[in-house]
């Protein structure tokens, strides 16, 4: 029986370590590239280590595009990221506090609309928001990748909802007899409680807002506004593309959100997992 299980241990560990590698090889392959000549980068006899290692390619892609380095491109991204964040957070906490404990007209059905907004897909939104940002004269500025995190974001405030359904009632019930009212509940009850669910949306926002792409291209069309996934597109262009400048800019970029997963990691998982156990 220890053999048996020793083998099949074995064979797991293996099979694990094998996807694991065949899931981040692209990662280190792009890496490995930002240190390549651009005559090693790509072609049928490309080595997967570099010949020679090439470190111009960071300082050539950090001096970015026209008169704007990527220092500028990576304070967009910060600032973009950190409020529209900070927005989702504020307004999913409270979003579905109010849908998963507060009785009032039509809770049912505003939770409706809000499913259903789940379901639209983003192309189908893409010409409606960009006619009322622009008749709003937002286009060119921060504003539409940002203000409407403050104002809802369905896919976590439902999962917010399943997080402080999972908490018993009896909390609410025990802060009203000692004459707290909603909003004391909300902030000294749920709110505290509400910590790996918060630090869950955190990480995730974050990542999407940092690395979305098409939020920039619909609305900053000026280079000083550009973010960092925005400013690495430019390192293609009709006369080639410059894979090795691209691919560097490419690499630091992932610095913040590895470093966002690796301080949170432990966090993140119990807010993924704690909606779905019953308190």
């Amino acid at each position: 029986m220890r053999t048996k299980r020793i083998v099949r241990d074995t064979i797991y560990h293996i099979f694990v370590v094998a996807f694991g590698l065949m899931m981040i090889y692209p990662v280190i392959w792009m890496i490995l590239g930002s240190f390549k000549m651009k005559s090693e980068i790509l072609g049928a006899n490309a080595p997967f280590l570099p010949s020679v290692w090439v470190t111009e390619n960071y300082p050539n892609g950090w001096k970015g595009a026209g008169s704007y380095s990527f220092a500028t491109f990576f304070k967009n991204s910060a600032i973009i990221s950190v409020l529209a964040t900070l927005g989702t957070v504020i307004s999913a906490t409270m979003v579905s506090y109010a849908l998963a404990r507060v009785k009032f007209f039509g809770r049912k059905f505003w939770f409706t609309c809000m499913i259903m907004t789940m379901l639209l897909p983003g192309q189908v939104l893409m010409i409606p928001q960009y006619i009322i940002w622009n008749k709003l004269h937002a286009v060119n500025t921060f504003v539409p990748l940002i203000l409407p995190k403050f104002l809802g974001v369905p896919f976590f405030i439902y999962m917010m909802m399943q997080f402080i359904k999972g908490l018993p009632r009896e909390l609410d019930e025990a802060a009203m007899i000692d004459g707290c009212s909603k909003y004391s509940i909300f902030s000294k009850i749920i709110l505290p409680l509400l910590g790996p669910s918060i630090i869950t949306t955190i990480v995730i926002q974050f990542y999407w807002t940092w690395d979305d792409y098409m939020g920039p291209l619909l609305y900053l069309g000026k280079p000083r506004l550009y973010t960092v996934s925005y400013a690495i597109k430019n390192f293609a262009d009709v006369q080639g593309t410059n894979f090795g400048p691209m691919f560097a800019m490419s690499t630091l970029s992932l610095i913040p959100v590895f470093l966002l997963f690796l301080f949170f990691n432990r966090y993140l998982m119990d807010g993924v997992t704690a909606g779905s156990v019953k308190g």
